[in-house]
């Protein structure tokens, strides 16, 4: 990266899952509550605690125009969390489900929302105001296992899931009353709520960590336990093309579009790490956005790490890494700019930190260039 990143270490404690709104942030601590600091450049403070969920809190979303919060629990619920005069007060969510909730998200328009969860379905809810709650329909056929992320298409929609049976899938979420009739696109025209535009495995198999859609909504992206990014590009006729990119690294456990030819993902190797395309269709490894692993670039092999540990009779005693998170990556998050042109995002992860990246596309061809990753 250009510049260095801005690095907030909040906590000992893993951090989980995190999202940003204004100067505010809400993080997930493997705890039955969450967090929500006002952080700035030379400190971060603590301003609220939402407490209200009776076990550990999988996920979370803050929703930037309606300034609402959205949690869910291995408790097998979910809270949407309002501020009134000051005080985050919860709202009731009837997400009808009989095992833990995993992941949620609003949807572009925030009118709605979906939660993820081990009970083989999506609940996508949607608020009732005669009964002021929210209530939800239950997208089901055909999961098969826990379900492990979700993304929402531009149009607000269409819903792409991830799941622990092997399978990257993309669903139709329309209620009637509540959405707008979606324009045709590359995944159908009629779109019932339920119905399944398209079902995707990455072939050597592997649970679906993260799913995302692209800033237009016509190309897909997944990545697996198997330490691969697949990409599907959609057509009318139903024959789907699915691209798999291969890597040495570790399994990814995020990923984001920062425009049309790149995508940043992040996961048990701790760095961000940037795959690119040219042609929209022939995607490579570019490198990590780490200036850390500089020293890892230039440094020896682990193999010849080994045969100096070896001839010295000793071995080393640093445990520090060569990059800015000390432990795996739990989610990374677009922090500014729109989906078609992220300028900065964000990361958390096991050490306790979030820290907010840079993103030059400019700078980053001469940078990587330097590192020679």
């Amino acid at each position: 990266m250009s510049s260095s990143p801005d690095i907030y270490e909040l906590t000992n404690a893993p951090i989980t899952a995190h999202s940003f709104n204004k100067d505010q942030l809400v993080v997930c601590q493997n705890t039955n509550d969450a967090f929500i600091y006002q952080y700035g450049h030379s400190n971060s403070k603590l301003e609220s605690t939402l407490k209200g969920h009776d076990k550990v809190i999988t996920s979370i979303d803050f929703a930037p125009k309606t300034n609402r919060i959205v949690t869910c629990s291995q408790d097998r619920n979910a809270y949407v969390w309002t501020n009134e005069g000051g005080v985050w007060k919860p709202g009731l969510v009837l997400l009808r489900i009989n095992r833990a909730a995993t992941f949620v998200r609003w949807s572009p328009n925030e009118e709605k929302f979906a939660v993820a969860s081990g009970a083989r379905c999506i609940s996508v809810c949607y608020f009732e105001e005669d009964n002021d709650w929210w209530a939800s329909k239950h997208l089901k056929k055909p999961i098969r296992s826990t379900v492990l992320s979700i993304d929402w298409h531009p149009n607000n929609v269409l819903l792409a899931a991830g799941s622990a049976d092997m399978k990257a899938r993309v669903f139709s979420s329309f209620i009637k009353g509540l959405d707008k009739k979606p324009a045709p696109s590359v995944w159908g025209d009629k779109l019932p709520f339920n119905t399944v535009c398209g079902e995707f495995s990455n072939g050597r198999g592997g649970w679906i960590h993260s799913v995302a859609f692209s800033p237009s909504g016509d190309a897909l992206a997944f990545a697996g336990h198997d330490s691969s990014i697949n990409l599907v590009y959609p057509s009318t006729d139903g024959n789907h093309t699915v691209l798999t990119v291969t890597s040495n690294t570790l399994p990814f456990r995020s990923i984001i579009w920062t425009n049309e030819q790149q995508i940043v993902a992040a996961g048990f190797d701790c760095t961000p790490i940037l795959y690119e395309t040219k042609d929209g269709r022939d995607w490579r490894y570019a490198g990590s956005l780490d200036t850390g692993r500089k020293k890892i670039s230039q440094a020896s092999s682990v193999l010849a790490r080994f045969k100096t540990m070896d001839s010295r009779g000793e071995a080393e005693n640093d445990t520090s890494l060569n990059t800015v998170h000390q432990n795996t990556i739990n989610e990374i998050r677009v922090y500014e700019g729109d989906r078609s042109n992220v300028t900065k995002f964000s990361t958390c992860s096991v050490d306790g930190k979030v820290v907010v990246w840079d993103f030059d596309p400019t700078q980053l061809v001469a940078d990587l260039a330097s590192l020679k990753i």
